[in-house]
This record gives structure tokens, sequence and C-alpha cells, in this order.
């Protein structure tokens, strides 16, 4: 006879890895609770995927919906890492056609809830006519969806240009400098422009949000209660923490690549390195680049910079380090540009600090570790995270122009300097160890998955689907 009690969840996360890890944390944390996964997404994504632990491996299957073909997208370009930022607006395209044969799998499957992420704003509707159980599962923080989304009572969002983006929306009831640089809001602006899917992030979101059931948030009450009450208020239904979900690591990562990395980590002195990353998305600009790379020369400080220089195959505007960057940093800095383990780097002796994107899963995974952050945003929710951590203390923003964002090498120097050496930047260093607990307790973490289950078991529909 079947277990009742259990639930068969579906997932369908956006088409970036900086989303589709944080889905599959996810989907292992309520396996380990002993509840059946169904992740949905696309064939060559699901094969880039890391691989299960054995022990939950015959609760997660993997349902591959091959991509549609669009023009202006790459054949074989099936996540937002494989393409020029100039190019996503076509893989949003292809990315909407999935509505037929998603619909079609859900028809004839039986998972009893569904969640899905900002960008499929067809969705809710779809799982409705369906009779399936549906939310939103944010992998943001819930202070990204309370700023750029319009609440449902709000007939118009009269922000209609960048400027309003810069300020707290009005429906924000308590004292907060959240909020987008100019930089940062204009460039979510220009992408809008001749999106060839015709349909912007801001509306996804708000559409999203609107047509959920409930709203699952990858954060705690600990972190960030004001904003995760005020999601619940403005947009009138449950919302619901699930944890840190932290990016684990399986056995077998002894590789090469790290033994090289860990050797040259084991010489550096304790706290002394500076770790810089920005992600599996954004990528700087030369003049950024050049900037970063004058900085860390300018530091002094031992640095391991993981360097991205194309965004795929089919990004042609390479950027390139200074002309004898790495001769003159020799011995003092490592830059890597293929892929590094940033968890073992994250967990070294030796690091002191960390340049980050501000991206919430890099956060989640310094803060385990105790790194204090400096903050570099380049994309979309990243000056949201990188407001809120400043707030904090949790970390510093390099000093930058608010019109266009530019910083200087001397900004990035002095930054890395005081954050991982300077007596000015011990409140960040004391506040990394602060946090380490709310992100690593496990009785913590669980008690939020085991709420979140409890959630869905208590308000499944029945399995007496409807017709689309």
């Amino acid at each position: 006879m079947a277990d009742d009690s259990k639930l068969h969840i579906g997932l369908f996360p956006w088409l970036a890895f900086g989303h589709m890890i944080p889905y599959l944390e996810f989907a292992k944390a309520i396996a380990k609770k002993g509840h059946t996964i169904t992740f949905i997404s696309t064939p060559r994504n699901i094969d880039r995927l890391p691989k299960l632990p054995p022990e939950i491996s015959p609760l997660i299957s993997f349902v591959k919906l091959p991509l549609p073909s669009v023009d202006g997208l790459p054949e074989d370009a099936e996540a937002t890492t494989d393409l020029p930022y100039d190019k996503v607006q076509y893989l949003k395209k292809a990315f909407d056609s999935l509505k037929q044969p998603l619909t079609t799998f859900l028809q004839t499957c039986d998972i009893d809830w569904l969640f899905y992420d900002f960008a499929p704003y067809w969705l809710p509707d779809v799982a409705s006519g369906i009779g399936i159980s549906h939310g939103f599962f944010s992998i943001f923080l819930a202070a990204v969806p309370c700023i750029i989304a319009k609440p449902p009572w709000l007939l118009k969002d009269d922000r209609s240009e960048p400027e309003e983006f810069t300020v707290p929306p009005k429906w924000v009831t308590f004292p907060s400098k959240v909020a987008f640089k100019l930089f940062e809001i204009t460039k979510i602006f220009e992408s809008v422009v001749g999106d060839a899917s015709d349909v912007s992030d801001l509306f996804r979101f708000s559409e999203v949000l609107k047509g959920s059931e409930i709203i699952a948030v990858r954060s705690s009450l600990e972190f960030e209660p004001e904003w995760l009450n005020l999601l619940e208020e403005i947009f009138g239904k449950p919302c619901i923490t699930v944890g840190m979900l932290p990016t684990t690591e399986h056995d077998g990562d002894e590789s090469e690549t790290w033994i090289e990395i860990k050797q040259w980590l084991d010489r550096q002195e304790k706290k002394s390195v500076v770790y810089v990353a920005f992600g599996s998305e954004a990528k700087p600009n030369q003049i950024e680049l050049t900037e970063i790379a004058a900085g860390l020369e300018l530091s002094g400080l031992p640095f391991f910079w993981v360097l991205r220089k194309r965004r795929g195959i089919y990004d042609t505007e390479v950027i390139e380090l200074p002309e004898g960057f790495e001769e003159r940093t020799k011995g003092r800095g490592i830059v890597w540009n293929t892929w590094a383990p940033q968890l073992k780097i994250l967990s070294h002796d030796s690091v002191g600090g960390f340049l980050t994107h501000s991206g919430w899963s890099s956060v989640v995974e310094a803060s385990i570790y105790e790194r204090p952050l400096i903050l570099l945003t380049f994309l979309a929710d990243q000056g949201i995270n990188a407001r809120l951590l400043e707030e904090k203390k949790m970390g510093y923003p390099i000093p930058r122009n608010e019109k266009d964002g530019y910083f200087s090498g001397e900004n990035v120097a002095e930054s890395l300097k005081m954050v991982v050496v300077e007596e000015e930047g011990q409140i960040y260093r004391d506040k990394a160890k602060e946090m380490k607990l709310l992100f690593t307790e496990q009785t913590r973490q669980d008690m939020y998955v085991d709420q979140f289950v409890h959630h869905l078991q208590r308000n499944r529909r029945t399995k007496n689907k409807l017709l689309a």
C-alpha cells in the first residue's frame, strides 16, 4: 500500500546553474526526509548536474524536456553559462516554448506539488488548470521580490524610471536602505529593450508571485524576519523558509585540481589570501577586469582568482588581463581559468576574505567558513543582496560611481586591505564568525525543511486532476 504521508514534488528551475544547483540542494534536502522528487530541465543541463549521494539517488528522478529551437540561440546552448549576456533573451524565448511539453508531462504524472522559478510566468495557470498544488521556490532572499515585484493589489507599478528603484518602494514599512544602485537597475532596464521573449524579468517575477499558492524561500527567519513578513503580507499567501540549503560536496572530490590548489594555499599565511570569484553568471567587462587586476596588484595581498574570460564559446568579447600582470604577481597570486572547487578553497585556513559578486549561493558558502566579504555586484539580484549584507555588516561594498558603476584599482586595493587585515575591518571579520551558526547548524536547517514538508502535506490537493 502506498504511503499517503509521502509526497511527490516536481521542481522546474530557470536555465542557469546559479538556479539549478540550489534547486538540486532543495531536492536533496526533501529526499533526505523520504519524499520523491522529479527534477525537470533540459537534457544537457541535467547531464551537467553534480552526481547525487547514493543514499538518496533512488528518490530523485530527472525528466529531460528538449529545448525548442529558436532563431538566435545556438543549438547546444541550454544554460546562461553557455551564452554571452546579450544572447540570454533567446534562451528565455526557448524556455517559454517549453510550456506545451511541460503541460503534457504534468497531465500524465502523479506530482503532489510543483515548485518553479521566477521565469515561467505562464506556469501557475497551467498547474492550476491541471489541479496540481504549486508554488514559487525562490533561490533569492525575500528582500529581492519585495523590492522588484509589483504587489497584486497594486493595479500598476508607478515606478517607470530607473531612478525610482534606487530607494525602497512605498510598501516597505520599516527603515531600510536596501534598494538598487542606479548603475544596477539601469542594466536591468536596458536588458528589456528588444528582448526577444517580449517579457521582462520584473513581469515574470510579479506574475509568478501572484499566481502561486505558496512562496518557499531559501532563507531563514533569523536572517531577514522583516522581509519575510513583508513578502507574506504584500502577496497575501504563505511564505515559508526552507533554510540556507548550503551546497554539499560528495566523496571523490580529491581531484588533481584540488591537490594542486591546496599545495599553493598551504604555503600561504593563515587568513591572508583573498579568494576572488564571481560565480557562473557574472563576467566583468574589460574596464572592470583591468581595475580588479590593478587593485589586487596594489593591495600586496596574496590572492587566488578564478577568472572567467568569456561566457560560453559564443561569447566574442573575450576579456584579457593587463599585460605583465601575472608575471608581476607571480608567487603572490594565482589566476585560475578553469573550474575550481569553491567550497574547498573557502574552507582552507589561508583564506582571509572573499571578493564576490554577492550571489546568494556564494554568500552562503562563505558564511559556512566565516569568510568576510568584499562586495562587487554585476547582475540582477546581486545589488539587493549587497545592500542587505552591508546593512548587516557581513560585507563591505567596493566604492563605485553611482551612475555608471565605475571603480578604480585604488578602490579595490583599499577595500581588500581594510576587510582582510586592517583594524577598521575587524567588524566584518567578527560578523563572519557570529553568523556561522545561523548558516551551519544542522538542527536548525532540518527544522525548516520539516516545517516546509508538513505544510505541503497539510495543504496538497486531491489526486483527482482537472483537465487542462
